[in-house]
């Protein structure tokens, strides 16, 4: 497994499974564009142990609800590292909200973060790809694609969108040497999106089959090996610890 002289850009990359995703990339490799909204200091001290590694990184803010900027996290990163070789769209959001108590504001920032962005960043970056006959992308959905999840109507929808957007690349892009696939990880620990409050953690445990939460570090392999495989494209990973069997 190695990714020497691959460029990949990570959104969502200071935390949770951006930040896992990006650690583990440089340790076989790649040099990293890390994409970020918030914890800037966290995106920094991530950089500089990619740098200590020998690999070469680049923390960049972009806030994913602005096209602009998300075209411009693709071109300081090819200006400063060089063409992208592998997209993980990993940056999300979904605040629990039930379908009553939700706005038509909620419900556009939350498309336009989990799944626009995604978009944007595809549209701008896999012409690259085609044209250099390599390439590999790869969302990160959710089982609330699947399932309707515990966070609300918007997340799910916005979730289960970039399935269909996997689908559309996918097709078209496979005869070039581009590979489009998506992760759709539940009850990950350290991201977020759990809910809160004593007893929480537990009660969620009794859910999952495997008897404990995910860790970021188990999506990470997982999209690891997307990178690596060049046969496998258009297809979900689920790594839920077998909440739901498919």
């Amino acid at each position: 497994m190695d990714l020497r002289g691959r460029v990949a850009l990570i959104t969502g990359a200071s935390g949770g499974i951006g930040y896992a995703t990006a650690l583990r990339m440089a340790e076989v490799g790649a040099d990293i564009a890390l994409g970020y909204a918030h914890k800037e200091q966290a995106a920094h001290v991530l950089a500089d142990h990619i740098r200590q590694m020998g690999r070469r990184a680049l923390p960049k803010r972009a806030d994913l609800n602005k096209p602009a900027q998300v075209q411009a996290l693709v071109d300081v990163t090819e200006a400063q590292l060089g063409p992208i070789d592998i997209l993980i769209s990993n940056a999300g959001m979904g605040n629990r909200k039930r379908l009553e108590e939700l706005t038509l504001e909620e419900w556009d920032q939350t498309m336009q973060v989990n799944l626009r962005a995604a978009f944007v960043l595809a549209q701008r970056i896999t012409p690259g790809m085609r044209e250099r006959h390599w390439g590999r992308v790869i969302f990160v959905s959710s089982v609330a694609a699947f399932t309707g999840g515990i966070v609300g109507p918007h997340y799910a929808a916005s979730k289960a969108g970039l399935l269909g957007l996997m689908h559309s690349l996918a097709s078209s892009l496979a005869p070039h040497g581009v590979t489009v696939n998506a992760v759709a990880p539940a009850l990950i620990a350290e991201t977020g999106m759990l809910p809160g409050g004593p007893g929480a953690e537990s009660e969620l445990v009794t859910r999952i089959p495997v008897g404990r939460l995910g860790k970021p570090e188990d999506v990470v392999e997982a999209i690891l090996m997307l990178v690596v495989n060049s046969y496998m494209t258009n297809q979900t990973i689920l790594i839920d610890g077998g909440m739901y069997p498919h």
